[in-house]
């Protein structure tokens, strides 16, 4: 009996979707590549008085793949994952820049955040002790309360005007 061969991409079609040529081609083995963002899973959990947030990076050297910055209420985590081997060979493995976005319930000080990484984990952890809400609440007026003075003289007459 023959043996049915796999089918294989125009080269043309393979220089310009190579991601989409290495799927279509391949087994079964999960969603293509161009539509899993490039991106790591995140955890978010209040603890005591502390948010903490985890981030899989397995693999990586903190001092060297991974940075963390904080401004105002966005901690970012970006991290990069390098090639090592160029050899012809098929790999499923996610190369490239990642980064997140995480908003934090309140502003804080970049000097009070701790972030640490162990077993392909990095846990950055941030103070947050009594949120304030921020800005200044605005007291709302109802218009139907007949009992509630009008504020200006011209706010006045019209009221005046409508009473038979």
């Amino acid at each position: 009996m023959a043996k049915l061969l796999r089918p294989q991409a125009p080269a043309r079609f393979r220089a310009m979707f190579p991601d989409l040529a290495d799927w279509l081609e391949a087994p079964w083995a999960g969603p293509p590549p161009f539509m899993a963002a490039h991106t790591f899973r995140v955890e978010e959990v209040a603890q005591d008085d502390r948010y903490v947030i985890r981030a899989e990076l397995p693999g990586l050297d903190p001092d060297e793949d991974i940075e963390v910055t904080v401004d105002g209420r966005n901690l970012t985590i970006q991290a990069e994952r390098r090639q090592e081997d160029t050899g012809p060979s098929r790999s499923e493995f996610r190369y490239g820049s990642l980064t997140r976005l995480v908003r934090l319930p309140a502003r804080v000080d970049p000097k009070d955040v701790t972030a640490r990484y162990e077993r392909g984990v990095l846990e950055v952890s941030v103070p947050i002790g009594d949120v304030k809400p921020e800005g200044t609440r605005v007291p709302i007026e109802q218009a139907d309360d007949p009992e509630q003075k009008p504020r200006d003289a011209a706010a006045a007459g019209l009221v005046a005007a409508q009473e038979p």
